[in-house]
């Protein structure tokens, strides 16, 4: 029997469950990157995830997020546009209300800035999530519910909490690298299906052992 991969591109995975969408076919935003499988679950309105869940976000910074990454109901990723000044008595943004007060626009252009907020393959975030500017989220990690996540996140780390903390490692250092080496999220979608039991419960003996050769 021909295995056959599930579709990448349809914007509903599930067609009973309208609150889950793949974020690949759902987005249209040039600031916005998301990897095949990728999916966002909200029972309000899922399809909204680039206004509603993306914020502050005029660029040129972007949001990139990998395959195969679970974005639980609520996560929300802060941009680089809700900066404000701070190096003088008011941070209040004056010269967006208009009238004379937008002659000053220099005064908010500009504002420094932590760059691409960059999410890797395989991450799994919980509920209420939040994810401030120009974090990086390594392969592997898990995000409790309720973080906020102000520093960058280690492959495979699992942090919580406000701000998030490093709670443990999925796997050792080695075993990180070997995870890394193999980067089953590449593979075929053949390959991958015929292998997914392997992906979810086997060693990463059995993965090396299970990657395309060649």
């Amino acid at each position: 029997m021909k295995l056959v991969p599930a579709d990448p591109t349809v914007l509903h995975p599930f067609p009973d469950q309208p609150r889950v969408v793949l974020l690949k076919p759902l987005v249209k935003s040039p600031l916005i990157e998301a990897g095949e499988y990728s999916y966002y679950d909200d029972p309000d309105d899922a399809t909204a995830f680039e206004t509603r869940n993306v914020l502050y976000h005029y660029g040129p910074e972007k949001l990139r997020i990998g395959k195969f990454c679970a974005f639980g109901t609520g996560v929300r990723f802060i941009m680089n546009g809700a900066n404000h000044r701070m190096d003088g008595p008011s941070t209040f943004p004056f010269p967006i209300m208009g009238g004379s007060w937008g002659e000053h626009f220099d005064l908010i252009s500009g504002l420094p800035g932590r760059g691409d907020t960059v999410v890797g393959h395989d991450v799994w975030f919980g509920y209420g999530v939040t994810v401030m500017p120009g974090v990086r989220i390594g392969n592997g990690a898990v995000v409790a519910s309720g973080s906020v996540v102000v520093d960058d996140v280690p492959d495979y780390g699992v942090v919580g909490g406000n701000p998030a903390k490093l709670i443990r490692t999925r796997y050792s250092e080695d075993e990180v690298a070997r995870l890394l080496a193999v980067g089953w999220w590449d593979w075929p979608a053949e390959h991958l299906t015929e292998h997914v039991r392997t992906v979810m419960s086997g060693t990463i003996d059995d993965l090396e052992k299970a990657a395309p050769r060649g």
